[in-house]
């Protein structure tokens, strides 16, 4: 607790502290509900980054405070209420940062929103407000006029990934290609298919936009009357193709099963998902969005369940060395549900299209 207010010491504006609470919610960061003791000034929400995953701290912490900066000033520009519920708001050090570091990590301290929840659970009504804020999230972003850098380099690069997976395969350190040689000759039959908006990049006709690249219903704040609030995690901010919002909100809001699920006939494609979140992200996007981003949006849902097939079985044939496993084939079992999804995902594009013109009317 001592070492916890020495922290919160450094962020000038927070003022005297009644409590440190660790939060359970949070997988890459360490997070701490700050109650003040003046109850009528702003609690805090103070948390440790992760700069195992995110090296550049520097770059990360300009990032998120160049996007909350640019959306507050739309929705002051909009005429909104209650903004400071609607976009998130950092403190800063005495020197202006929005993040201190005490010799070995990273803390920064945000503006903890009263009356705001999260949600775990995926229904056709969230996925259309989910698909209507991302939506709306990365359309306040298009004119963004400062530039951000990959805070994970390489993130969606869909050419990197297979460039990992054939070193895989070349090393076999582990000594497994034996039993996932089919597997793998099976997923690069589709590669070049599944590298086309690298190479659409590159020529020019595909562009990258500032997209959230965590699109979960869990990254999304909600009032007690079950409206979005604003978006939340915004470590991943950086640009992608529209496709990381789309795609990989659906990769596991559409699954049927687990993504690690051993009964394949479990996995499945759950298209009244798709159709909600399809409906609320191309109404709040599509005054951005290009024909051709918006005809790629199926790509974008077989793409990510093949990529996360593609890492899964990268690590598997390394010997297990990036994802935890709870058993000795889990990345395998793992590999084998999403290259699954990715088939059930394939077979449902015609019907993606099909609904995404009537959209369009």
């Amino acid at each position: 607790m001592d070492s916890m207010n020495q922290i919160v010491l450094k962020f000038p504006e927070v003022g005297e502290v009644e409590s440190i609470k660790p939060l359970t919610s949070g997988l890459i960061n360490q997070t701490y509900l700050v109650r003040t003791a003046d109850k009528a000034a702003a609690d805090y929400i103070l948390q440790c980054i992760n700069h195992n995953i995110f090296t550049d701290v520097e770059m990360l912490q300009h990032n998120i405070e160049a996007v909350t900066v640019h959306i507050r000033k739309k929705l002051e520009a909009a005429g909104e209420d209650d903004i400071d519920r609607k976009v998130l708001r950092f403190a800063k050090t005495a020197e202006g940062k929005t993040y201190y570091f005490d010799g070995e990590k990273y803390w920064r301290m945000c503006v903890f929103i009263p009356g705001s929840q999260t949600l775990d659970a995926v229904t056709p009504e969230s996925s259309y407000l989910v698909g209507l804020k991302f939506g709306e999230f990365e359309a306040m972003l298009a004119d963004l006029p400062e530039k951000l850098g990959e805070t994970i380099p390489d993130f969606h690069n869909m050419e990197f990934r297979m460039k990992q997976l054939r070193e895989a395969v070349a090393a076999d350190k582990a000594g497994r290609m034996e039993k996932v040689g089919g597997l793998v000759a099976d997923i690069e039959k589709d590669a070049d298919e599944m590298c086309c908006a690298e190479r659409l990049y590159r020529e020019g006709k595909l562009p990258k936009r500032i997209c959230h690249c965590d699109t979960k219903v869990s990254n999304m704040l909600f009032d007690d009357k079950g409206n979005v609030l604003c978006v939340i995690d915004l470590d991943t901010v950086m640009p992608s193709f529209v496709f990381s919002d789309f795609g990989d909100f659906l990769r596991s809001a559409a699954n049927t099963a687990q993504e690690d699920e051993p009964d394949l006939t479990k996995v499945n494609f759950n298209i009244e998902v798709f159709k909600p979140f399809a409906k609320g992200y191309i109404e709040s996007a599509k005054s951005f969005l290009t024909p051709q981003e918006i005809e790629l949006l199926p790509y974008a849902v077989t793409l990510f369940p093949y990529m996360q097939a593609v890492r899964f079985l990268a690590d598997y044939i390394n010997g297990d060395t990036y994802y935890q496993i709870k058993y000795p084939e889990h990345n395998y079992v793992r590999t084998l549900a999403q290259y699954k999804l990715y088939q059930e995902a394939k077979k449902a594009v015609p019907e993606m299209k099909a609904y995404i013109a009537s959209l369009l009317g």
